[in-house]
Parts: structure tokens; C-alpha cells; sequence
């Protein structure tokens, strides 16, 4: 069964930009009301106005650093004084640190795990409760490919999308039957700004297009799947870790990433 958007309200974390205001615009085309959160005030109403005038939709604004760990209580507080209802839910924000680990600041890695995990969590009950209570809603979490191997010098990152891959799908399980749609998305490499915060610029693989990405998520939720790897030659990399011995694959991943930390 092809889902329905239309008249639905989604909430979309990260939409500034990338992968996250590649879900608004195409959530906006099928009439998809839209809640856009991201720390940019000025990108985020640029954006709004942008699919107001296009689409013909509601679009909300609410900033927010979901880094913070109080940035999910003042988000749903947002939400209850606006009295808006979230029937779709695109947890899409995060960020990766790279670098050796000893390295790295310790207060960034907390936020790292703050954004990608606890407030990825938080936001996810907080919008299923509702979704269950009609019988009817979608969550797509953004994992990424990093979540089926350990990731060298990108520790931290790669442990967070494995949680959120892990989460996901215990999540799909549990409530598959009550008419909710639950899915982790891993992507591979996709154009955005994601590369130029986590220092990961001078990669030379074949990035993807965010909007290809995205229709791979509504494939997935049209299916009912529990993930959705996007890409052919990225499913057959996430087989891998299956077929060879596990330090096979991390002296592979450590090989790719080794030689951009003298970049940094």
C-alpha cells in the first residue's frame, strides 16, 4: 500500500539543509504539512516560504540545538503550545567527529551522542505515543552505512548509527502490527554539509543525491521494511561484515579513513 502524506503533518529534524531539506520539499510536494527544525533560524524561513508558496502547506519553524539536552523538553513544549499533532516523524539531524579518539574534544563527543542517540530517542516517544494511539504514523531515523561496522577514527559516529539501526528495528518489531511505520534509513555518502563538519571532505567516493535518498525512505515505508539500505553496491557493502572476519573489515574501514587525520 502506497502511504498516504497528504493532509499529514511531518516533523523534520535537520532540514536546513542535505538529506533533511531533501525530505521537506518532497514530503511538501505530495501536500504534507511540514514542522522544520534546525538550529538556522534565516535558512529554515527562507525554507518555509519557499514550500508555503510552492506547495500550498503549513510549514512551521521551531529552532532548536538538538545537541542540547534540553533542546527535546523546550522542542515538545513548542509543539504543545502551538497544538500541533505529528503524524510523521524524520529524525535526520546529526553529526560525526573524526579523528583519533584520544584526540577529539570530549565535550563535542557528548553532543555528538546527546544528538544522535538521546535526543533521536527522546523524540521518537515522544511522537509514537499519538501515532499509536490513531493507529496510523511513520518514523524514519537516519542511520547511515557506518551502523553495520565498527568505524575507525569515526568511533563515536559509527557506535551512534549502530544504536540507531539496533533501536529502529527492535522499534519496527514491537509495533509492526499497530499500523505505525518504523524505519532506519542508512544511507552512504550523500552530498551535504555533513562531510565538511566531520572532516570527511576528502572522501572520493561517488556521493549520492539527497533526494534519491529520500525516495528510497518512502519505497521503504511503503514497503514496510525495518531499514532500507540505499544503493546496490551499498547493500552489498553491508553485507560484508558477515562474510569476512570482523578485523578484515576494520583494518579495511581504518585503511579508508587513516590517511585524511593528516588532514584535519
Amino acid at each position: 500500500m502506497t502511504w498516504n502524506y497528504t493532509g499529514q503533518t511531518a516533523l523534520v529534524t535537520g532540514a536546513s539543509s542535505g538529506i533533511g531539506k531533501a525530505f521537506a520539499e518532497q514530503l511538501a510536494r505530495t501536500g504534507c504539512h511540514l514542522i522544520l527544525v534546525a538550529r538556522s533560524r534565516d535558512r529554515l524561513e527562507q525554507l518555509a516560504y519557499e514550500l508555503k508558496t510552492s506547495y500550498g502547506v503549513e510549514v512551521h519553524v521551531i529552532t532548536a540545538d538538538l545537541a542540547d539536552p534540553t533542546s527535546v523538553d523546550h522542542l515538545a513544549k513548542e509543539l504543545t503550545d502551538r497544538q500541533l499533532t505529528i503524524d510523521i516523524l524524520v529524525n535526520n539531524a546529526g553529526f560525526g567527529t573524526m579523528g583519533a579518539f584520544h584526540q577529539l574534544s570530549p565535550e563535542r563527543l557528548m553532543q555528538e551522542i546527546q544528538l544522535n542517540v538521546a535526543s533521536l530517542t527522546a523524540l521518537t516517544h515522544l511522537c509514537l505515543g499519538p501515532m499509536l494511539v490513531s493507529s496510523r504514523g511513520v518514523v524514519i531515523n537516519v542511520a547511515s552505512m557506518t551502523a553495520f561496522q565498527p568505524a575507525p577514527y569515526m568511533a563515536v559516529y559509527g557506535a551512534t548509527k549502530a544504536y540507531v539501526l539496533s533501536f529502529t528495528e527492535a522499534l519496527w518489531a514491537e509495533y509492526q502490527s499497530r499500523g505505525v511505520r518504523i524505519v532506519a534509513l542508512c544511507p552512504g555518502e550523500t552530498k551535504s554539509s555533513f562531510h565538511t563538519v566531520s572532516g570527511t571532505d576528502e572522501l572520493t567516493s561517488k556521493r549520492m543525491e539527497p533526494e534519491d535518498v529520500v525516495h528510497a525512505a518512502f519505497q521503504a515505508v511503503d514497503r514496510n521494511k525495518s531499514n532500507k539500505i540505499v544503493g546496490v553496491r551499498n547493500y552489498i557493502m553491508a553485507q560484508l561484515p558477515r562474510l569476512l572476519p570482523r578485523t578484515i573489515v576494520l583494518q579495511v574501514v581504518g585503511s579508508m579513513f587513516r590517511p585524511l587525520l593528516k588532514k584535519i
